[in-house]
Parts: C-alpha cells; structure tokens; sequence
C-alpha cells in the first residue's frame, strides 16, 4: 500500500474531536483522504483541522449537534453543496452512561439513543445518494459490549445492539447497490469516554490495560483499503492486557 491510499477520496467522521472519531480523521487525512470531520466542540475540531496540516492532510471541522435532527440535516445539506459525493462514512461518535436498568432514568436510555442510534440512522439514510455515487464505504463504531454486556450498561449495550442490527441490514440492502458496511467492535479504549467511566467505576485509569484509538483506526483504515472484491463485515478487537 502506498501512503495515500485514499488520495482523491471524501470521508466524514462524526465524533472526530476525541477518541477513535479523531484517530479514525488523522489517518484518513494522513492517507490522502479530505476529512469532514464532525463534532461539537469548536476549539476541538480546529485543533484537530491544525494537526492535520502539520502531516499535510486536511480535515475541514464541521460542527453540528447530532442530538437534534435539524443538526443532522443540516449537516447533510452541507455535505451536499460541498462535496456532492461521499467515498467513506465513519460513525464514530457516541455517548455512555453507567447505571443500573433498576435505577438509570429512561431519560438516560433517550440521550444515548438519540446520539448511539438515531443520529447515524439519519445521517445515513441522507446521505445513501452521495455515497452510491461514489460506491463509498460505511462504518460504524460499536462496541464490545454487545458482546457480552454487563451489569450497569445495560443502555448503553441496548443502544450498540441496535447498531449492530442496523449496520446488518444496511449491509443486505446497500451491498447490491455497491457500499460496503463495517461494525468495528472495540474492547475499553483509551479516550474521555473511558477516563469518566473509570471514575465512576472507582477504578485506576491505566492506558498500558486499554487499546489506543490509533490501534482501532489502523484496523479501521486496514479494511477500508481492500480490494473491492472483498467485504469485512465484522471486527473485534480489545485490549492485549485485561483492564
């Protein structure tokens, strides 16, 4: 593979001010990709746009609340004056909650499933033109916990359920029309998201026990480059050392 893999290419990753949304963004961009990437923190975004130059990449920061619909929306309309075609879709942003079914508030449940569920649902459905135009690439960002899935993230694990079952019947509908779909699975991985749930949990944040965005990006970036000929569905990956 050469070092701009994705030369020519347009991708969005949503979620790409922190974690694997911002690994996934960097590599894209680093490959030959033009990113969008989508997020809600400004200052985040542009500091993510000024890395990306220093490599000679380029992600243009698109700042929009996937938790409402005219965010969503609007940012597909962006898209369409702007690009007019999309080669990859990455869903990488996501929101978590630790509490017991018993006890979490169903508001909980709303708010995770509006960002985990809703919002890629939408985006996609918006943006099926602009992707079968390109014969692009979907991804979605789930989580091990649909594996196997624990007391006190119940919701969160509801949510990333739904994911999967999305992502799978996309998969079925959207493969005779040229897009590939993947569900990338990943184990407790280094970022925000992890540091607050160790804190609740009471636990030592250990980055040496966790996996590193990059290494899920590289995964990532990996399966998007093959062949056309060949489709992965499906990825686990967790961390070496157990947390």
């Amino acid at each position: 593979m050469t070092a701009a893999r994705f030369a020519g290419s347009i991708a969005v990753v949503t979620g790409a001010g922190s974690g694997i949304g911002r690994a996934v963004a960097l590599g894209l961009a680093r490959d030959g990709a033009r990113v969008v990437g989508v997020g809600r923190d400004r200052r985040r975004l542009q500091a993510l746009a000024a890395e990306a130059a220093g490599g000679a990449g380029q992600i243009d920061g698109c700042e929009a609340d996937l938790m409402a619909d005219e965010g969503i929306r609007g940012l597909a309309s962006r898209l369409a004056g702007d690009a007019g075609s999309i080669d990859v879709l990455v869903h990488g942003a996501g929101v978590h909650a630790v509490g017991q079914v018993s006890s979490l508030p169903v508001e909980e449940l709303d708010r995770q499933y509006r960002t985990n569920v809703r919002a890629p649902y939408l985006l996609t459905q918006l943006l099926i033109p602009m992707l079968e135009s390109a014969a692009g690439q979907i991804v979605f960002v789930s989580s091990s916990a649909v594996r196997r899935a624990v007391a006190g993230v119940g919701a969160y694990a509801a949510t990333k359920h739904a994911v999967r079952a999305l992502a799978d019947a996309l998969r079925e509908e959207l493969n005779p029309r040229g897009i590939r779909v993947l569900t990338v699975y990943p184990g407790r991985t280094a970022g925000p998201m992890q540091e607050t749930l160790h804190q609740l949990e009471g636990r030592p944040y250990r980055l040496d026990r966790l996996l590193q965005p990059d290494d899920v990006a590289a995964i990532i970036l990996n399966a998007l480059s093959l062949p056309r000929s060949a489709e992965v569905t499906d990825i686990d990956i967790r961390p070496m050392l157990k947390p």
